[in-house]
């Protein structure tokens, strides 16, 4: 998976430092298990260092009315783990007066709504002939009641013979994507994730990815493509000097710069076959959830982001969306250097933690300090997501050391026009 483009991540990153210099506050919140919609009781509430390998260095218990309190030791980056039923649960930390309310769900091995919107492969040749195939699993929950799925088995795949993993990822709904070791699984092939399956969040789903190789000796391969849950589609990716025979996919013209394969509505147990033949690469910029576990994601667990978005048919804008990301990025970066220009009033206090989408919350007042604030709590997020991959190992070393030059020359320009 792609990692988020280098101007997004730096203005993140250099305004996250700057609302670090503030003072640091307890965090505290509400956790509400929505399967039930009652305060979740006694509960485990953590306070992870993302600065120190996700270290605890606060502990608290929800009390009769979900509620917990938390003391920082200092001015962040943190995240709140609240564990329900065994399954981890994450935000980040908010920063001032924020509420840090967290949503749970009950936990059950199987539940009825689980299943795949998207089963994608991008294939590709790579410099030493072998077939490299990114293959990523975009997973719906919609049990009612909302419960997640999870066990040492949540999500079982079945892998070509004699692929090589190469790295292995999965995110939440609304997650970061984490980093994960894949469970062998009986029969030569057959893996499980041991990752909990949220109910989804608005659109947005659990996304699973995996990155492996496989031998291509003359050029040509068979698969035999499975799935263990109902799966609206099952597409197949690859550059236009490769070619894709079958008779239960078909040809889909959504980029002109890759060929795509789709088959619909595959059930567990269905037949499913193809060949691949010839050698190329993917357009580097097609390869939306590599990085770039992802992405996707993976990714996102990207803990939390995204991989990939959900699809019907691969998205004909896909090549162009870092493209657009880094348009967005620079707009952003104009509008928070004006904001950074602006004094503080004393409505300023006011924190706009809590607003829905397009509508203030109670008391706020839009006064350029509240959007400062606002777009600060917006944008931390991203600086748990570099922090993560860089723990995790996702972001190289060079990487991180060229997103943290170019922060500390936007952090200085930013505290010298404020």
């Amino acid at each position: 998976m792609k990692s988020t483009p280098i101007v997004f991540r730096t203005f993140a990153l250099s305004l996250f430092f700057a609302a670090t210099l503030a003072q640091a506050a307890p965090v505290s919140g509400t956790v509400t298990d929505k399967t039930t919609g009652k305060p979740a009781a006694g509960d485990t509430v953590e306070l992870l260092d993302v600065q120190a390998a996700m270290g605890a260095v606060a502990h608290a218990t929800t009390n009769a009315q979900g509620h917990y309190t938390l003391n920082t030791p200092g001015a962040g980056p943190y995240l709140v783990r609240v564990t329900h039923q065994g399954a981890p649960y994450f935000i980040a930390a908010p920063q001032g007066a924020g509420p840090g309310d967290v949503s749970v769900f009950d936990v059950a091995q199987k539940v009825q709504g689980v299943f795949i919107e998207a089963d994608i492969m991008e294939m590709e040749t790579d410099p030493s002939g072998q077939l490299s195939v990114s293959e990523r699993w975009l997973v719906h929950n919609t049990s009612t009641p909302p419960t997640t799925q999870w066990s040492k088995r949540s999500f079982e795949i079945v892998l070509p013979d004699g692929a090589q993993v190469q790295d292995t990822q999965a995110q939440r709904p609304s997650g970061l994507p984490t980093s994960l070791t894949l469970d062998p699984d009986g029969a030569k092939g057959h893996y499980s994730f041991n990752f909990p399956i949220q109910p989804d969040d608005g659109d947005k789903d659990t996304t699973f990815q995996v990155n492996y190789t496989l031998p291509y000796s003359g050029g040509k391969l068979d698969f035999k493509p499975v799935v263990t849950l109902p799966a609206d589609n099952v597409a197949v990716i690859m550059p236009k000097s490769m070619s894709l025979t079958s008779s239960d996919f078909r040809p889909v013209n959504s980029d002109p710069s890759v060929l795509t394969f789709l088959a619909k509505n595959v059930t567990p147990g269905k037949n499913l076959a193809f060949t691949v033949s010839g050698t190329g690469s993917l357009p580097r910029e097609q390869q939306g959830g590599q990085g770039e576990s992802g992405q996707q994601a993976a990714p996102g667990n990207q803990p939390g982001g995204g991989i990939g978005a959900p699809i019907n048919t691969p998205n004909p804008l896909s090549k162009y969306t870092w493209w657009i990301l880094g348009g967005l990025a620079l707009l952003l970066f104009a509008s928070a250097a004006f904001l950074l220009r602006k004094p503080d009033g004393a409505a300023g206090v006011v924190a706009a933690q809590g607003a829905t989408p397009g509508q203030p919350a109670a008391g706020y007042a839009p006064t350029p300090a509240n959007k400062k604030a606002a777009l600060l709590s917006v944008l931390k997020d991203e600086m748990f997501e570099i922090e993560s991959e860089r723990i995790a190992g996702t972001l190289s070393p060079q990487e991180y050391s060229e997103q943290k030059a170019a922060l500390e020359t936007v952090l200085k320009r930013a505290l010298k026009k404020s």
